[in-house]
Formats: structure tokens, C-alpha cells, sequence
């Protein structure tokens, strides 16, 4: 077998090119037939582990945890290091959470981002020249005699075009494949084994977990893949001046070298940095969280792996992503679903909760729900506390996980790379600011966009929110429009003059008849409500603006719409 093309035999005898695409089960065939490597290489990683746990228990026994702590955070970063790519990738997600991991050990494994032994330069140079069948002098104008940085699975170059563009270099490491597959394939058997011994429903789709990690990590050794991937991340974000995306150069690109424009900027963990840049920390932090929520709630098609490696603080405040690897993509419905799932969360509203757990699949279909809701009423209305600055996802997340333990609830595998792009978001913030609440800058963006209503779909989000038993939420109106403007950047003109256009059309009919029905609901008129909107919105709403609001508004209205408004003058006379 060659180390660096790994080939899988099909049960009929037919021999396939490289794998380019994760397949389980033909993964598990090749390693059956050869258990002595998987057995050795489970020694290999027991033996690394065994021998750290038995270092850290002598420092306790001879009272010298202090005096060697950091002698042992470097020792974790090598283990993790020699264990290869896979091992890496969990060091890197470690290393952003310093709510769970020790300073000292976190110091060291934010190493693990750039700063990983490379391979060797000639090495690197042969893949460059046989992929892009030309010596390298041909291709780049200059290029850096060593890498710049080193990651997981590749090695970047800082180099020029001899065109004058200067661009950074990707080249993949070499092997990788046996080493992906094999750790796996142990991955894998692992999960499949342990899956029974976990409680209820928590081991429910461990395997399909390891499955979406599997491919998703072999669409990062494709760099074309990744190239198409950063185009399309940049389409999205072409009207946003906050987000920069590099330029991708495709006639020096191919599967395993990937040549990208050079980007300038800080590293978001690198505070020393942001500072001499006369950056806004709090300002970078909103900036990540709110173009990863565009990701998640508008595109639908997300970073799965932003930690402080890929992302940097351009001088002129904008934020930068550099690797498009690990991405996935979301439905619509799944989209909407978690917006509203939020919405529901910070209202307490359990039982629509419990009901979009089902929707988005940590339910299944015919669970009862009836006893989960006092249960996600008691351990969720304790970690979002009386206000939203009191909320924040690592609190609910280790809440949530109680809740496995005694009610049937499962992870699907699409959300494993969905909460761990969260956890990632909100780590590196608290990196910034320990201080730092991400809801305090999310809700207002989804009350914004319920609020917006910019599609049906969203629009029929915001009915189930503002409606409850067929009555009419004034509170959630009020604390939505509150919350939203605690936005300085939110105007809520936009928003009027969508929400104006939306009753007078024949889709928001339904809404202008329950808008009509709950102000006279209860048989009294709910003038004191209204008003308690109103000054929530005056200041926003002059009466200049108002009426150019109301024009154009109306220009756009059809006879039946404005037919639509006669029952309200009726109702206020």
C-alpha cells in the first residue's frame, strides 16, 4: 500500500482511485482486513494518553502541580501533536474555550492553531511543482523560503505572482489520507461502542456524528472544494463592509495547493495587537458574532470551524476569514427554526421550545413531549436567568446536557457542527472579554429579523411568536422592539415600512384581521398597550419620515389592500 495514495477494494475485487469522498463502510473494510494496523495504532494513542494521566498524578502525589504545570501543557500539545491531524483538530477546539480549560493548558494549545512543526520545505515545493506541473520559480515571482505558518493538514507560504499580486500559498501535507482514515475508523468503532453504555438517547447517533466530522474533513483536504466554498461565502456576504473573503487565483489551485490573496490583519487572540491597531475588542467581538449569525440564520451556509487561526481584524475593522474547509449548509425551515427557537427561549415559552426540538430533530416525532416541558422550564429558566445579559450558550449548553441524562433527547449529527461552531464563537470571545454575554448581541438580531420579516417564511416565524392560543402577545411585541433597539445601528423606519406593506397585501390579511381582533380583545380596547408600543417608537417614528413611510408604503398597495383598511377607521371610531 502506498502511504500516500490509499486505495480501498471494493467487495467484487475492483480496486478504486484515492479516496476523495468519506465512506465508512469501505473505510471499515480495508482496516478489517488489516486489524494489526488499527491495533497498533490504538496502543500508540492509549500508550501517549496512559503515560500524560500517570504524569499528572505523580506531580499531585510529590505536591509539584504548580512547579510543573507548564512543563505539562507543553507535554499535552506534543502528545497531541504526534497523534496527528485528527488529534490536532480537538486540541484547536479546546483551545478556544478558556471557561473549561486551565490557563496554562490553554496557552499551549492555542499553539496548535499556526504554530505546528512543518513538513519539510523540498517536500512541499515537489507538491507544488507536480500539481501545477511547472517549477515553482515559474509560478510565483517570490516566495517565502519556509513556511509562515503550519496547520493540521497543510502549510502556508507567503509568496507574489509575477503578475505583482501578493498572495499566501496553501500546501497540503502529505499522507494524509491513511492517517485520516485510520483514526476514523477507531473514532467510529469507539462511538459504535460506547453509544449502548451512554444513558437514554445520549450515545443516539454517535456514530452519524463521527460520519459528518469524517466528511467534512475530507472536504478540507480538497482545496478546490475549499476555493468554490470561499467564492460562496463571499457571494453572501458582497453587501456586508464588515466581512472580507479572500480573492481565490484558480490557474495556481488544485486539490492539494490552493493560492489565495494575502490578508493583513491581527489575530483576533492577539489583544497586544488590536490595541496598537486602535481596535474596539468589544467592537471585533460583535462584528464575529453578528456575521455568524448571518451565516447561520440568513445564508444558511456556515463556517464549522472559526477558530482564532482562520479569522483576523483587518485595520479598517472588518473581520477576515481565511480557511473555508469545514463548511456545511442549512435549510431554510432549520434556519427559521432556529431563530424562533431563540425567541421562544428568552420569552420561556416551553412548550413551542419542546415543539421545535422535534422539528429540528433532537426529538423524534412521537415523543411526548407533556412531561419534557416542566423539565426544560426548570433547568433552561434557571441558566437564561431574569435578564438576557444573564444568558450565555456555554451556560445553556451544560444545563441542556442534564436534560439527556433522563429524557430521550439526541445531538443530530448536522448540529454537532453547528453547536461547535457556537461553543468556538462564543470561547473566543470570552478570550477578548470574560465578561462578554453573546446574546446580548444576538437576540437583538433576531428580534431584528423577526421583526424585518424579510421572507414568508420569516413572516409566519414572527405570527407564532406574536400569537399564542389565538391571542395576541403585547409583551413579546414590546420586548422584541425593545431588544432590537438596543441596537444603535437599527432603524426601525425599514422595518415599519416593510411591516406596513406586509398588512396591506393580500398575505398579511390574516394579520390585519388579528391585529384588528386583539385590539378589542377581552371586550375592552387595548388603547394602554399601544401606547406602550408607541413610546417605544416615537422617537424613531417622526412624522416627516412617517408619512414618506406611509407613501411609499401605500403606492405599492392594491385596491383590496387599501379596501383593508376601511374596518380599522371603523374600529377607532
Amino acid at each position: 500500500m502506498s502511504q500516500y495514495q490509499l486505495e480501498f477494494v471494493e467487495p467484487q475485487g475492483q480496486v478504486r482511485s484515492p479516496q476523495r469522498r468519506y465512506d465508512a463502510q469501505a473505510i471499515a473494510r480495508y482496516y478489517r482486513s488489516r486489524p494489526w494496523i488499527a491495533i497498533w495504532r490504538t496502543l500508540s494513542i492509549i500508550g501517549f494518553f496512559i503515560g500524560f494521566i500517570f504524569s499528572l498524578k505523580w506531580d499531585e502525589w510529590r505536591n509539584q502541580v504548580e512547579q510543573n504545570k507548564l512543563k505539562r501543557a507543553a507535554r499535552l500539545r506534543e502528545i497531541l501533536t504526534k497523534l496527528g491531524p485528527t488529534f490536532i483538530k480537538v486540541g484547536q477546539a479546546l483551545s478556544t474555550r478558556p471557561d473549561l480549560i486551565r490557563k496554562d493548558f490553554l496557552e499551549e494549545l492555542i499553539k496548535l492553531q499556526d504554530q505546528l512543526p512543518p513538513f519539510d520545505n523540498e517536500i512541499a515545493f515537489s507538491i507544488i511543482e507536480a500539481e501545477l506541473e511547472r517549477p515553482v520559480k515559474e509560478i510565483y515571482r517570490e516566495i517565502s523560503p519556509h513556511p509562515i505558518a503550519a496547520a493540521s493538514l497543510g502549510q502556508v507560504y507567503h509568496a507574489y505572482l509575477h503578475s505583482g499580486e501578493e498572495v499566501a500559498v496553501k500546501v497540503q501535507r502529505p499522507n494524509l489520507l491513511p492517517i485520516l482514515t485510520l483514526d476514523l475508523y477507531l473514532m467510529r468503532w469507539a462511538a459504535s461502542w460506547l453509544s449502548p453504555l451512554l444513558p437514554l438517547n445520549l450515545g443516539h447517533d454517535l456514530t452519524l456524528i463521527v460520519d459528518e466530522f469524517g466528511i467534512k474533513l475530507f472536504e478540507e483536504i480538497d482545496y478546490i472544494n475549499e476555493g468554490h466554498n470561499a467564492e460562496k461565502f463571499a457571494d453572501n456576504f458582497r453587501d456586508d463592509p464588515t466581512v472580507k473573503v479572500p480573492l481565490i487565483y484558480w490557474d495556481y489551485s488544485t486539490n492539494c495547493v490552493l493560492t489565495l490573496e494575502w490578508i493583513h490583519g491581527c489575530k483576533l487572540t492577539d489583544t497586544k495587537s488590536l490595541c496598537t491597531a486602535g481596535l474596539d475588542a468589544d467592537k471585533v467581538i460583535e462584528t464575529g458574532v453578528i456575521s455568524g449569525l448571518r451565516q447561520l440564520l440568513e445564508h444558511g451556509f456556515f463556517h464549522a470551524d472559526p477558530h482564532p487561526g482562520n479569522l483576523f481584524a483587518l485595520h479598517d475593522g472588518r473581520m477576515a476569514y481565511i480557511d473555508f474547509g469545514m463548511m456545511d449548509q442549512l435549510e431554510e425551515e432549520t434556519k427559521e427554526t432556529i431563530a424562533s427557537s431563540v425567541v421562544y427561549l428568552i420569552n420561556k415559552d416551553y412548550h413551542e421550545l419542546a415543539k421545535n426540538f422535534v422539528k429540528l430533530g433532537f426529538l423524534t416525532p412521537d415523543t411526548d413531549i407533556t412531561p419534557i416541558i416542566p423539565a426544560l422550564e426548570s433547568v433552561l429558566g434557571e441558566a437564561v436567568g431574569q435578564k438576557v445579559s444573564d444568558f450565555n450558550f456555554k451556560t445553556i449548553t451544560d444545563k441542556f446536557s442534564e436534560l439527556m441524562y433522563d429524557y430521550p433527547f439526541r445531538v443530530p449529527a448536522k448540529f454537532a457542527l453547528i453547536i461547535r461552531s457556537l461553543v468556538t464563537q462564543e470561547g473566543l470571545a470570552l478570550t477578548l472579554n470574560p465578561n462578554f454575554k453573546i446574546v446580548e448581541v444576538s437576540y437583538p438580531y433576531v428580534a431584528r429579523r423577526l421583526l424585518m420579516g424579510e421572507s414568508p417564511a420569516m413572516r409566519r416565524r414572527l405570527l407564532e411568536v406574536l400569537f399564542k392560543d389565538g391571542k395576541f402577545q403585547w409583551q413579546r411585541l414590546e420586548n422584541m422592539i425593545a431588544i432590537a433597539r438596543s441596537d444603535d445601528n437599527f432603524d426601525l423606519l425599514p422595518t415599519a415600512q416593510l411591516g406596513l406593506q406586509y398588512l396591506l397585501s393580500d398575505e398579511g390579511k390574516f394579520l390585519w384581521n388579528q391585529v384588528l381582533l386583539a385590539l378589542t380583545e377581552d371586550d375592552r380596547l387595548h388603547t394602554e398597550e399601544v401606547q406602550r408600543i408607541w413610546n417605544l417608537v416615537k422617537d424613531d417614528l417622526k412624522p416627516r419620515r412617517l408619512f414618506d413611510v406611509a407613501m411609499s408604503s401605500l403606492s405599492s398597495i392594491s385596491k383590496e389592500g387599501i379596501a383593508a383598511i376601511l374596518p380599522l377607521a371603523a374600529t377607532i371610531k
